[in-house]
């Protein structure tokens, strides 16, 4: 590895972390200035003094910057805190419901990318066809569905109408179906038109004209020339859609009772537990930074020709 790409990819750490640093730091802030907690996790009858005592047991009586260092500091050493509701350490929360979260994650992206990619080339392909104005429809139609009207609807006719699949819970894989479909269609839509237009941009260059006359039938051309071309770009684009995958994962958990962490930020947001929201924020932003550190360097690793110190950040 050369002096350039050790600088850029320390560059891009260190915005890693300063982004995740800003992240929590906008998290613990906003939840500390929108009320007190005890008020809300405490009956309306209790005592002020047992009030303050839950105040002085939480360390909600010191100032705000000390709570924000002793929060940072103890979340560098593995320290989330403890559930104000459940009395249990938040990394043991956090760890409970992340597997789940993943799996709903994996599978969905798993499932986007089989069919977008599908569609995508196919239209791009047969473009201008019947096939392409299809998949476009495909697109448009995933792009604009609202994730949360998509998943009621599907409760609607495969749990109550038809009655083949449950509508809530994680106890047998069958659960796991409608949550993946309902988060895999919208990102299937958004892939298949993001493939098609990078497949477009492909298909359209010389090499792949030289190709064809060389007597390549479409099968291999598209598979060994075109397609590892367009996914250059389709990693950045993944890269954005892991985050917005997440986003979805709350709604998709909460509709469905997933216990992942979509459900736990929620059910913990409403209980005004301030630790647990803190901790799922900081994880779900560390997977995302993470995410997207890993695609640069992907990126760079598919794509000679870019310059890794450009793809990490243009550190000079």
């Amino acid at each position: 590895m050369t002096v350039q790409s050790f600088r850029a990819i320390l560059y891009r750490v260190v915005r890693s972390v300063v982004t995740l640093l800003l992240c929590v730091t906008l998290v613990f802030v906003v939840l500390r200035t929108a009320g007190d907690p005890v008020d809300q996790l405490l009956p309306a009858e209790t005592p002020p003094s047992v009030m303050e005592e839950y105040r002085v047991a939480w360390g909600l009586d010191r100032p705000l910057y000390i709570q924000y260092l002793s929060f940072v500091g103890r979340a560098v050493q593995g320290d989330l805190g403890v559930s104000f509701t459940s009395d249990l350490p938040v990394v043991d929360l956090i760890a409970a419901a992340l597997p789940r979260t993943l799996l709903l994650g994996v599978c969905a992206l798993l499932l986007a990318s089989l069919l977008g990619l599908t569609f995508g080339i196919t239209g791009a392909v047969r473009r201008g066809g019947p096939v392409d104005r299809g998949v476009m429809a495909f697109a448009v139609l995933g792009y604009s569905m609202p994730i949360f009207f998509l998943g009621i609807m599907m409760i609607l006719l495969f749990a109550l109408q038809l009655r083949v699949l449950p509508s809530s819970g994680a106890s047998t894989w069958i659960h796991l179906i409608m949550p993946t479909v309902t988060l895999a269609l919208p990102l299937a839509g958004r892939i298949a038109r993001f493939a098609r237009t990078a497949t477009l941009e492909v298909i359209g260059k010389q090499f792949i004209r030289t190709a064809h006359a060389k007597g390549a039938g479409q099968t291999r051309v598209i598979i060994r020339h075109a397609l590892p071309n367009a996914m250059v770009p389709l990693l950045m684009f993944y890269g954005i859609e892991i985050g917005l995958t997440l986003s979805g994962a709350v709604v998709v958990e909460t509709i469905f009772a997933w216990p992942g962490l979509g459900r736990l930020l929620v059910s913990s947001v409403y209980m005004r537990d301030l630790p647990v929201v803190q901790g799922v924020i900081l994880t779900v932003t560390l997977i995302i930074v993470l995410s997207n550190l890993l695609v640069d360097i992907l990126h760079s690793v598919i794509d000679p020709k870019v310059s890794l110190a450009r793809t990490l950040g243009g550190a000079q």
